[in-house]
């Protein structure tokens, strides 16, 4: 298995069909908002992980009232349920896919494809039963069930091996020391200017404006990029910083996610002056 998912990674022969798929998500899924949203950045969490419990339980529950007798009714409904809640979450993987590595895309269409053929198996389960067929439908239930099963794998290698959807800046407050650390003499910091610093190591960003002065985790929390050589923009009165790889944007004075894909915010670090020094530490 191990070497099945190392030889998946590295299947370069998957790129074309990414990038045929980043050009017809990109072309679905115009809007800012509705990128944001199926980002889960109104929620500080990733949406599509969120989404897929409906579908699972639901045809999980469906598999085991198959096993019992005089359960057709519910299993049926059940079918449904499921086969209609997939098709949200669906198109939430699809737009978190769209901005993932090239690495990470290669799995996560397998993970699609497999999903895909899941739910085209219930479709033609939910199908069977309606129309009365009950041993056929059950046996698309299960076949289905196979698939996503394999298809829910595929995404547990991408969330835990590969950290699709994870907060990558997370990780680099497990490296610094307890305690407040100097960041920089607070006079010598210009106004409403990006810069980059150090702590045991850990680079972060600093921003002053006036007497308010942030200090937060420079790698990007959705795929690592720099942040210190982002831009700073204004949305919504807020003052942001954009990531110049993929354009997740956050506020500057809390950190909040505004902008996808990012589905999490940044890591801001608490502040004090002591005899004109900025320092930081954990939270």
């Amino acid at each position: 298995m191990r070497a099945f998912l190392t030889r998946l990674e590295q299947a370069a022969a998957l790129d074309r069909v990414a990038n045929r798929m980043q050009h017809v998500v990109a072309g679905a899924i115009r809007p800012q908002w509705a990128r944001d949203l199926l980002h889960g950045v109104w929620l500080g969490h990733p949406l599509h992980p969120a989404l897929v419990q409906v579908p699972v339980g639901a045809w999980v529950c469906t598999a085991i009232l198959d096993l019992l007798p005089g359960q057709r009714r519910a299993a049926t409904t059940l079918v449904a349920v499921g086969t209609a809640s997939a098709l949200p979450a669906a198109i939430a993987g699809w737009n978190d896919w769209a901005s993932l590595s090239r690495e990470q895309q290669r799995v996560g269409l397998v993970h699609a494809a497999a999903n895909g053929a899941g739910i085209l198996l219930y479709a033609g389960s939910l199908a069977a039963r309606l129309s009365g067929r009950h041993g056929i439908g059950r046996t698309l239930g299960f076949a289905g069930l196979t698939a996503v099963s394999g298809g829910a794998f595929l995404g547990g290698h991408l969330a835990y091996k590969q950290a699709a959807g994870v907060n990558q800046g997370v990780p680099d407050l497990r490296r610094i020391e307890e305690g407040w650390h100097p960041v920089a003499d607070l006079d010598a910091l210009p106004e409403r200017t990006l810069l980059t610093r150090r702590i045991d190591e850990i680079a972060v960003v600093v921003y002053r404006d006036g007497d308010d002065v942030s200090v937060m985790l420079e790698r990007c929390a959705h795929q690592s990029g720099p942040l210190g050589a982002g831009e700073v923009t204004t949305v919504d009165g807020r003052t942001c910083v954009k990531c110049p790889w993929h354009g997740s944007t956050f506020e500057l004075g809390g950190g909040e996610v505004v902008h996808g894909p990012a589905g999490t915010d940044q890591q801001v670090l608490p502040t004090r002056v002591v005899g004109g020094i900025l320092q930081t530490r954990l939270p």
